[in-house]
């Protein structure tokens, strides 16, 4: 029998946005919370990029619903940073069941929440923003991390533009 997934997945068919995580860190796996360590920026964005009405606190994290979003994680049954993460974790396994939810759910778009979880999806070294393929008729983006631990490389400028997207589409 399989593990019960560290955080479940908040998902529905036909949402605007669905954001996709490597793994869930240890904050948040402690607190069974998407994004809930106290630095990270994934929450306060959505509202900044005007995603969501008000800012909401990663534990709220299934209301994203009422307001056309998802999550999700690439690895499932771990937790950790990515270096962290035991080898195989982001592997094509992984990736291939992402792909499958991703299909039978239809998200207008996908975005990796790390250039990472893009990478190791992609199966290519992606850059940040639209990516050329799509997962069945899903656009996929791929976004700066929101972690603390990437806040040397942190721009909010591609998560604007994909909030526009997401209102254009």
């Amino acid at each position: 029998m399989e593990p019960l997934p560290v955080l479940p997945d908040v998902l529905r068919r036909r949402l605007a946005i669905v954001f996709c995580g490597t793994a869930p860190g240890t904050v948040s796996a402690a607190k069974k919370q998407y994004y809930a360590h106290p630095q990270n920026k994934f929450w306060p964005t959505l509202h900044a990029i005007g995603l969501t009405p008000r800012q909401l606190e990663p534990g709220e994290f299934r209301q994203v619903l009422e307001y056309g979003l998802g999550l999700t994680d690439i690895a499932k049954h771990v937790s950790g940073m990515d270096r962290q993460l035991p080898r195989g974790s982001l592997g094509s396994a992984a990736a291939d069941d992402l792909r499958r939810k991703i299909r039978a759910f239809e998200p207008r778009i996908l975005a990796f929440t790390s250039l990472t979880g893009g990478r190791s999806v992609l199966g290519r070294t992606a850059t940040l923003g639209p990516q050329p393929e799509n997962i069945g008729m899903t656009a996929i983006w791929v976004l700066p991390s929101p972690s603390p631990a990437a806040r040397g490389t942190w721009d909010i400028a591609h998560w604007h533009a994909l909030a526009e997207a997401a209102r254009a589409a």
